[in-house]
């Protein structure tokens, strides 16, 4: 809203209206003013919380301490959401289609996890919402997001970019205009390929002449199962205090950069990427997004006063799973996601192999002292803060890991 009312004011030599125009001040405005919102905002939402008891329900999982955390608020993820959006709203360009996918994704998400939480905590019933119910909103997400990137004109890329022309804005931006939507290709990254732009259209290669206009319905496909596998990888990893929070802060900012790079003419051309025009807008919503987990960190690091439930836990995931899509960069997940990655294997794996076991020897064996991975090593005895401290570590190199694939082919 800022945004286009300085725009607005700039015709007028407004003072300091033009300042606007840029992504670097609106991105770290974005940053700052959610970073805001979280700490002052997370303040009384957790008064409100402890007021109403809506308190974290534990089991006994025979870890130290955990019985410390029982009566702790959770749906502590309305923070998060409300840092995130009302930045968007001030800083970022509105008419933009990809920043309201990212604001549709993040309301919608964080509505499924509301209801989730509010069945957990004032319900009681453990279960949460049927999963059905979650399969659906997640096909219906999908199904948005692959409708938007088939119809849409300003959903577009330049595989190949020629210009040298340096876009700080979306008004800047240089279009490529398709002959037809059934022209129009759904690009992706391979990392690690030197020719690494890859065509959902080859998917369906059986369909013969027409694969381009049916690769949507893949598409929509892979949305879903990107956006379910993230989101559940979210919610497993949120297990100590300040975990998921700031794995997810990590992954963020490397989706920030993503936009950045592929919304720039310069970088784009450098780094011999696909230029999508009018995604660098998105780093706005980056920034926001991780000033609010930086933000909610304040809340949520060891002792935790607040926990996100699954108000918080389905919407980053969800975000960071549609952020990857919308930047082309969905085959990096495994790299930049791994923390998540690595803690949803290690679900897998413990009851795959207990229940092998069980079946061959008569006893279920397990792989791990106990899983999610990082239950596993609080069962070996390290302290809840340097579990912590060593994922985000990993986090980070595997950022960086993911930001080298740019060039590194």
């Amino acid at each position: 809203m800022l945004y286009h009312l300085f725009t607005y004011l700039e015709q007028f030599d407004f003072p300091g209206a033009g300042l606007f125009r840029y992504l670097s001040f609106r991105a770290a405005a974005g940053a700052v003013f959610s970073l805001l919102i979280a700490l002052f905002w997370g303040k009384r939402v957790i008064k409100y919380l402890r007021k109403k008891q809506i308190g974290e329900l534990v089991r006994d999982l025979g870890l130290e301490g955990q019985y410390a955390k029982k009566g702790t608020p959770t749906m502590g993820g309305l923070i998060i959401i409300v840092a995130i959006v009302v930045p968007v709203l001030l800083f970022a360009n509105l008419t933009n289609t990809y920043v309201l996918i990212m604001l549709g994704t993040t309301i919608w998400l964080g509505i499924i996890g509301f209801i989730d939480d509010y069945i957990k905590t004032f319900k009681k019933d453990k279960a949460g919402l049927s999963g059905q119910y979650k399969v659906f909103g997640q096909i219906a997400l999908g199904l948005t997001i692959g409708l938007v990137f088939y119809f849409s004109d300003s959903v577009q890329v330049r595989p190949n970019p020629q210009s040298s022309v340096l876009c700080e804005t979306p008004s800047d931006s240089v279009s490529y205009e398709y002959p037809s939507k059934v022209d129009k290709p759904l690009l992706t990254t391979i990392p690690f390929v030197k020719d690494n732009e890859f065509d959902y259209a080859k998917l369906v290669w059986f369909v013969g002449e027409t694969k381009q206009k049916w690769a949507w319905i893949v598409f929509i496909l892979l949305v879903i199962v990107i956006t379910t596998a993230v989101s559940n990888g979210a919610n497993i990893t949120d297990g100590l205090d300040g975990l998921a929070a700031g794995t997810s802060g990590i992954m963020g900012f490397t989706l920030g950069l993503f936009a950045y790079v592929s919304g720039n003419l310069i970088f784009a051309d450098y780094l011999n990427i696909m230029y999508i025009p009018y995604i660098g807008e998105l780093v706005i919503f980056a920034s926001a997004f991780v000033g609010a987990t930086v933000g909610f960190l304040w809340y949520n690091s060891y002792p935790a006063q607040v926990f996100m439930g699954d108000t918080g836990s389905l919407t980053i995931g969800g975000i960071i799973g549609v952020f990857a899509i919308l930047v082309r960069k969905e085959l990096l997940i495994p790299i930049f996601a791994g923390i998540f990655l690595i803690e949803n294997l290690s679900v897998m794996l413990q009851v795959a192999y207990f229940k092998y076991t069980k079946r061959k020897y008569g006893t279920g064996k397990r792989i791990f002292l106990m899983s999610p991975l990082h239950h596993h090593y609080q069962k070996k005895g390290i302290p809840e803060p340097k579990i912590v401290a060593r994922f985000w570590i990993i986090g980070i190199m595997l950022a960086i890991i993911s930001v080298i694939t740019l060039k590194l082919r």
